[in-house]
């Protein structure tokens, strides 16, 4: 019994110097890397550059509907976090009384975010379990 006190006590205190060594080291990682907030800005670019940028098109429905319900659902989701970057650049040039540059690109945005909504409609509605088809609506309604 005082063996496996003795042993216990030593794992553990081992054990905790460990945990407390990874975290001291993934704290200072995080610290260096990147920051979350840096998500909503897009990367600066340097009047240098010579060739404009060419921003993409709006996702066709006919596209959409080769997809799977999770490639539509994480397009959502990059769509979701493109169309909040570009809504903060907005507002922030906007409070310093700047021009939006290609203001184009939202509506191209919500055009697809609209259009991946009514695909996935479309699947509810031809789901022949109601049952699942109604938790499919509720699904879709909530995004």
């Amino acid at each position: 019994m005082f063996l496996a006190k003795a042993f216990g006590r030593r794992f553990f205190a081992a054990a905790a110097a460990r945990s407390k060594q990874y975290s001291t080291t993934t704290a200072a990682a995080g610290s260096q890397g990147h920051n979350p907030l840096e998500e909503f800005f897009e990367v600066d670019r340097t009047p240098d550059d010579e060739k404009p940028v060419v921003y993409g098109r709006s996702w066709k429905a006919s596209e959409l509907r080769l997809k799977s319900w999770d490639d539509l659902q994480k397009l959502w989701y990059v769509l979701l976090k493109e169309k909040n970057m570009l809504m903060t650049q907005r507002q922030m040039l906007h409070a310093q009384n700047l021009r939006f540059p290609h203001p184009e690109r939202l509506p191209k945005v919500r055009k697809s975010m609209c259009r991946i909504k009514h695909v996935l409609t479309e699947r509810a509605i031809e789901e022949p379990d109601a049952r699942r088809s109604a938790e499919m609506k509720r699904m879709i309604n909530a995004l």
